[in-house]
């Protein structure tokens, strides 16, 4: 929701005038994270433009490259005590190929961020990539999708899910990649969304039950003769993947032996004797 000054839940933005001497910091606040290898060229590229962008909030940044981690902190001349939190979460997007542009809204007051894990225990890597790539979509149409219902900036980066946007969109997109990775397709979440903000346009609808309105979607399990049906065929693949696998087995390396010749034949028989 946005901070309009009309509203009675307004509250005013933080000024440097705002706070008596200039500062309010009495000692230094550090927070720090590490990034891969394969950021490092790009990160050492903009860690200037990084430093004039923490220099506007009266910040400190330390780029080490040899333990490949960035630090930001606080000075005597910081007078906001939450930009330090902004800037912890700026240089997490930053480590997470979050491009610096886009990283550095982070420091706008109604903007958040939210890594998102979707790393998953127990599940192979081929169930795992074809679930993240069914939350990308097609020529990443699902992605966009995301974005436009929750109005939040997406990125899907090796497992995990960068999101900043306002703190509602942030839990939407969360929910929405928490069921795609949980085997839930992102289209019922965003169908779902999508009427949702179609109700909102409508001034007779603010104040009515929109459950009536939103579609539930059950998983449906396949009735005992389908089930069966799979089984058995998974069985037969199964006998039909042993037996060529026994066949590999059996093959020799050497090459076949020569087909006997008739006096081979006789010898063995005692004939030629």
């Amino acid at each position: 929701m946005a901070n309009n000054p009309e509203s009675k839940y307004y509250v005013p933005e933080l000024t440097q005038e705002d706070v008596p001497g200039g500062a309010c910091c009495v000692d230094e606040t550090t927070f720090g994270t590490l990034f891969p290898n394969y950021l490092e060229t790009y990160i050492k590229s903009v860690w200037p433009a990084v430093e004039e962008v923490l220099a506007q909030h009266q910040l400190a940044g330390k780029l080490d490259l040899l333990e490949g981690s960035m630090t930001v902190a606080t000075t005597r001349r910081t007078w906001d005590p939450y930009a330090i939190v902004k800037a912890r979460d700026f240089i997490k997007l930053l480590a997470r190929n979050v491009p610096l542009a886009q990283a550095q809204k982070i420091f706008q007051t109604e903007i958040f961020s939210d890594i998102i894990n979707i790393a998953m225990k127990g599940v192979s890597t081929q169930r795992f990539v074809k679930r993240r790539d069914r939350l990308i979509g097609p020529k990443a149409q699902t992605l966009k999708a995301i974005e436009i219902l929750t109005g939040c900036y997406v990125l899907v980066q090796g497992k995990t899910v960068a999101v900043m946007g306002p703190a509602k969109g942030i839990q939407l997109v969360r929910k929405v990649v928490e069921d795609c990775m949980n085997n839930i397709h992102p289209i019922y979440n965003l169908k779902q969304l999508l009427i949702k903000r179609e109700l909102a346009k409508r001034e007779d609808m603010k104040h009515e039950d929109w459950s009536r309105f939103i579609p539930v979607y059950k998983k449906s399990l396949p009735n005992k003769e389908k089930r069966k049906a799979v089984q058995k065929i998974k069985k037969e693949r199964a006998k039909e993947a042993k037996k060529k696998a026994e066949g590999k087995m059996n093959k020799s390396i050497f090459p076949p032996a020569p087909p006997k010749r008739l006096e081979d034949i006789a010898m063995e028989s005692g004939k030629a004797f």
